[in-house]
C-alpha cells in the first residue's frame, strides 16, 4: 500500500515538475508588430513532416503501431490510425485555438480557420513524443512547433517562431489516451504564443 502511494506521488510530482517549466517562444526572424490593430488572424496547420518518438517520420510510426494492433485484432490498427489522424481536427486544433483566443481576449485579437484575414499563422508540428500512461507510470507528451506568420495573399513571410519541448498531460493522471496528452501540448502552445504576442503588442 505504501509503495503504491509513493508511486502515485512520484507520478504527480513528475507531472508538476515538468509542467512547471516556463515555455518560451524563440523568434527566429521578423516580428509580429503587424498584428497591432488586427481583429482576426487566419490559422492553418501543417502535419506534413515530423518525427514521432524514435521514428524519423510519422508514417513509420503509424505503420509500426497499426501493424502491431492489427496483429492482435483484425482491423484494430486501422481504426487506431483513423483516430490518430482525426484527433487533429477533433482535439488538437480546437485546443490550440481556444487557449490562444482566451489569452488575447482582452486584446481583441483572435484566430480562426478559413478566415479571409490579412495575415495567417501556419502551425507546423515538427516533432511529437506521444508519451504514455499505464497507471502507476506515465510520461507527458512533448511537441516541437514552428510557427510562421505570413501574409494570407502571396504567403510573404512576416515572422518565424519556434516552440520546443512543449509538454502535454492532464493533472491527476487521467490522460490514458495519447490524443488527450497531445491535445494538452497544443493548448499550452496556443497559450504561450498568445502571451508572447500580447506582450509584443503592448
Amino acid at each position: 500500500m505504501k509503495s503504491n502511494i509513493l508511486s502515485t506521488l512520484s507520478v504527480m510530482l513528475c507531472f508538476v515538475f515538468h509542467s512547471g517549466f516556463a515555455q518560451k517562444v524563440d523568434l527566429r526572424s521578423g516580428d509580429v508588430d503587424v498584428l497591432a490593430g488586427q481583429k482576426t488572424v487566419n490559422v492553418q496547420y501543417d502535419y506534413s513532416e515530423f518525427g514521432v518518438g524514435k521514428f524519423a517520420t510519422e508514417k513509420e510510426y503509424l505503420d509500426k503501431k497499426s501493424g502491431e494492433y492489427n496483429a492482435k485484432e483484425a482491423g484494430k490498427g486501422d481504426e487506431w490510425k483513423k483516430a490518430w489522424v482525426a484527433d487533429r481536427q477533433n482535439k488538437y486544433e480546437p485546443k490550440f485555438e481556444e487557449l490562444f483566443n482566451k489569452g488575447l481576449e482582452d486584446n481583441g485579437l483572435k484566430i480562426s480557420q478559413g478566415s479571409d484575414a490579412k495575415y495567417t499563422f501556419v502551425i507546423h508540428t515538427t516533432y511529437l513524443e506521444p508519451g504514455y500512461n499505464v497507471g502507476v507510470m506515465r510520461k507527458n507528451a512533448y511537441l516541437n512547433y514552428k510557427i510562421d506568420l505570413v501574409e494570407t495573399a502571396g504567403k510573404k513571410s512576416i515572422a518565424e517562431m519556434v516552440l520546443t519541448n512543449v509538454p502535454g498531460g492532464q493533472f491527476g493522471g487521467f490522460d490514458f489516451d495519447s490524443g488527450t496528452r497531445i491535445a494538452e501540448s497544443y493548448a499550452k502552445a496556443g497559450k504561450v504564443l498568445a502571451a508572447f504576442i500580447d506582450k509584443k503588442l503592448k
